[in-house]
């Protein structure tokens, strides 16, 4: 089995990518094949294997980001499906799929899980100049989630507003686009000093979480653009 679809990732232009409002994002369909998806779907792993992050303050005052994480490395206990996937992501089609996106000769990767509990929040923000960008995969269904619970990634344009080391709330941006976050979705984005995303308090009952996995793509070097 497969759970990439690489025709799918090599069918995506760079440019419209790179020319994307306010910054280099896209929220595509179907990137994984749909029996990688749901192989992984029903094996994700237990938030027993989490460790809690609440509470933990952030630079320039911005809201703390709740939530349970779990960090990729080797010996980690996982299913087959979720072995056979980093594999793949590790492999040199998916590099070669991001260095092409993003402009790069070269980058690394590292991997982990959140899983986010009812009243938790991503506050604004902008990520760390070490990160040339994203790759979050969204493991919420139609079958256990609400899209009224929230729990979507929000692209957020603050046309020249704010600077990085601050703390506007979702309302202070003049305009907000939430990626679809259900089902066999995943976002990408390039990490840009005005690259401000979050995602609003989700509100879901008790025994439910938003769940991704998210791909750092790290960059290697300030002058490694092709």
């Amino acid at each position: 089995m497969t759970y990439l679809n690489f025709p799918a990732l090599e069918a995506i232009p760079a440019q419209f990518f790179q020319e994307a409002k306010p910054y280099p994002w896209m929220n595509p369909p179907d990137l994984l094949t749909e029996a990688g998806y749901q192989g992984l779907v029903e094996t994700l792993p237990n938030v027993s294997m989490f460790q809690k992050r609440f509470g933990v303050k952030r630079a320039h005052g911005q809201q703390s980001h709740d939530r349970y994480t779990l960090e990729y490395g080797p010996g980690l206990p996982l299913s087959p499906h979720w072995n056979q996937f980093l594999a793949e992501l590790q492999g040199k089609p998916y590099s070669n799929f991001l260095k092409r996106l993003f402009g790069v000769k070269s980058l690394a990767l590292n991997f982990h899980w959140h899983y986010t509990p009812n009243g938790c929040s991503v506050s604004p923000h902008c990520d760390a100049k070490h990160k040339l960008g994203s790759h979050i995969f969204y493991f919420n269904t139609k079958e256990d989630w609400d899209p009224a619970w929230g729990g979507e990634t929000v692209i957020l344009d603050d046309q020249g507003r704010f600077s990085r080391k601050s703390a506007p709330s979702f309302e202070d941006f003049p305009q907000s686009l939430a990626s679809t976050a259900i089902g066999n979705f995943s976002l990408i984005f390039q990490r840009l000093d005005k690259s401000w995303h979050g995602v609003r308090p989700v509100q879901c009952p008790e025994g439910h979480m938003r769940k991704v996995f998210i791909v750092v793509i790290n960059r290697l070097s300030l002058a490694d653009r092709i």
